[in-house]
C-alpha cells in the first residue's frame, strides 16, 4: 500500500459517489484513503433528496487529526458546499496540510441534477481554493462558471482551462464527458507544460454516477504514489473508463460504477 490520501467530501448514501466511490478508488489503486467528511446526503441514481452539512471546525479536526497522526501525501476535495466550508478548507491548506498536493473537484451539480455548491460559495471557491489548487478537475458545465465562457468545442476547452489556470491553479483539467457526439476528449493545462490533450470513444452507458469524483481521487492517488501529473491523468482516465464499461447497471437513474475492478498495467 503507498500513498496516503486525505479526502474532504461529502458522504453519498448510495455508495456511488463521494466519499465512498472516492475510499473504493483510492484502495483499489494501491493507496491508503483517510477522510474529513463535508456532508451528509440522502441520495439515491435518481437524485440528491437531503443535505446536512458538517460544522466546519469538526471538518477540519477530523482533517488535522489526520495530518497529525498518519499524514498525508495528497489531499482530494469533492462537496464543499457553503462558504464557511471553503473558507476553512482554504486555512487548512495554508495551515497543517501546507504543501501537501491537492486535487480539487469542484463540485457544483451533481450527476442527476442537483445543485451540490450553494450559489454564493462559486465566488469564494474562486478566491480561495483555484489559487491552491494542485489540479483542479472540472467538467465542462463547472469549467463554464469558473471561466464565464459558453465552451462548444475544444478549442473553447482549451481557453477556458487557461482563463481558469490563470486565477492561480498550477494545473487543470477540463473533462470533455458533458461534450456532444462519440468522442470524448479531455483538456489539461499544466503551468510548466502547457496543453496536452486526451481522447478516446465514448462508452455508451447511463452508469455514471460518481465519475468526476472517481476521476479526482484516482489522479489523487497516482499524485500519492509519485508519478507526474500527466501519468496520474492517464491511468485515472484508464481506470475510470474500465469502471463504466463494467459497470453493474445498478439502479433506476444515473447508475454507478464498478470501483473493484482489477487494475492493470501497473
Amino acid at each position: 500500500m503507498k500513498g496516503r490520501v486525505l479526502i474532504l467530501a461529502g458522504s453519498d448514501s448510495s455508495g456511488g459517489a463521494g466519499i465512498q466511490a472516492d475510499i473504493k478508488t483510492v484502495t483499489v489503486l494501491g493507496g491508503y484513503a483517510a477522510t474529513a467528511i463535508t456532508a451528509l446526503t440522502a441520495q439515491n441514481t435518481q437524485g440528491v433528496f437531503g443535505v446536512l452539512g458538517i460544522d466546519p471546525a469538526f471538518i477540519i479536526q477530523q482533517a488535522e487529526l489526520m495530518l497529525d497522526d498518519i499524514g498525508a501525501d495528497c489531499l482530494k476535495t469533492g462537496m464543499l458546499h457553503s462558504v464557511p466550508v471553503i473558507k476553512a478548507v482554504a486555512g487548512l491548506l495554508d495551515g497543517k496540510a501546507a504543501g501537501v498536493p491537492v486535487v480539487i473537484d469542484p463540485v457544483m451539480i451533481s450527476q442527476s441534477g442537483s445543485r451540490l455548491l450553494e450559489e454564493d460559495a462559486v465566488e469564494s471557491l474562486i478566491k480561495l481554493l483555484i489559487p491552491r489548487a494542485t489540479v483542479l478537475t472540472p467538467n465542462i458545465p463547472e469549467a463554464e462558471v469558473l471561466s464565464g465562457l459558453r465552451i462548444t468545442s475544444e478549442a473553447d476547452m482549451i481557453l477556458a482551462a487557461e482563463k481558469i489556470g490563470a486565477m492561480g491553479a498550477n494545473a487543470v483539467l477540463v473533462k470533455g464527458g458533458h461534450s456532444e457526439g462519440n468522442r470524448i476528449v479531455d483538456i489539461l493545462w499544466d503551468r510548466e507544460h502547457g496543453i496536452s490533450g486526451f481522447e478516446e470513444d465514448r462508452i455508451p452507458s447511463n452508469n455514471n454516477h460518481g465519475t468526476g469524483c472517481t476521476l479526482a481521487s484516482a489522479i489523487a492517488t497516482g499524485i500519492a504514489q509519485g508519478l507526474d501529473l500527466g501519468d496520474a491523468v492517464a491511468r485515472a482516465r484508464a481506470y475510470v473508463r474500465e469502471a463504466i464499461r463494467t459497470a453493474p447497471d445498478f439502479g433506476k437513474g444515473n447508475g454507478p460504477l464498478n470501483h473493484a475492478h482489477p487494475v492493470t498495467g501497473e
